[in-house]
């Protein structure tokens, strides 16, 4: 088994996902867009994006599919199958919608554009995605502040799904430091190895830097 990753949010997602749960894969650094590869990615995954799941005779991608696949081939209740599951799937469900998305578009404005040359930042964009960031913030705060992880009494990838953008916050500069629950709660997910540098050992080129 194979995993295509870059160092970009759903990759490193991935890759975490897969190290925290030792899976026994391969890992290979891809730019599936980059000039003169699509053609070598292209019957990997369609949509010529990362992570792809490399498997015997078919390939899997999309994060959530592939972490789902990897926490069941190694025997784990990272993916909870078990009664707290439809929990785990609200908390998936509603971060892509709410909390991720909210982060996603502060990301690309002040991270991604400025990291790949892709126009300046739209100053609109960012308070749009900082008023949705502190709607959501506000309830993730209310939901963490009794407890240690978003299901149950241990980590989940509820959680990983969640702090998706998290690592990359040099760049997104969210207010963090306004929710002291959900600073606890990604504090406790730096403290785990896999989550706080996924890539520690793998050929990873870093991104592009921010502009100075």
């Amino acid at each position: 088994m194979k995993i295509h990753f870059s160092r970009n949010p759903n990759p490193r997602l991935t890759v975490a996902a897969a190290r925290f749960l030792d899976a026994d894969v391969e890992f290979e650094f891809a730019a599936p867009r980059a000039p003169g590869q699509a053609e070598r990615y292209i019957s990997l995954n369609p949509n010529l994006l990362l992570p792809i799941l490399e498997l015997p005779g078919r390939t899997l991608w999309e994060s959530d599919a592939i972490v789902c696949w990897l926490s069941r081939s190694t025997g784990s209740n990272f993916w909870r199958t078990d009664d707290e599951e439809p929990d785990m799937i609200r908390w998936i469900s509603w971060a892509k919608e709410n909390f991720v998305k909210a982060c996603d578009i502060v990301h690309w404005e002040r991270g991604t554009k400025q990291r790949y040359g892709f126009g300046p930042c739209d100053e609109r964009m960012v308070e749009e995605g900082l008023q949705q960031f502190h709607k959501a913030a506000a309830m993730l705060e209310s939901e963490l502040a009794n407890r240690a992880w978003l299901v149950g009494d241990a980590v989940s990838f509820a959680d990983f799904r969640m702090a998706t953008f998290l690592p990359f916050n040099d760049a997104a500069r969210l207010p963090l430091t306004e929710y002291p629950a959900i600073e606890r709660w990604n504090e406790r997910l730096e403290k785990l190895d896999a989550w706080r540098d996924p890539f520690q050992g793998l050929n990873a080129p870093d991104l592009p830097p921010l502009p100075g």
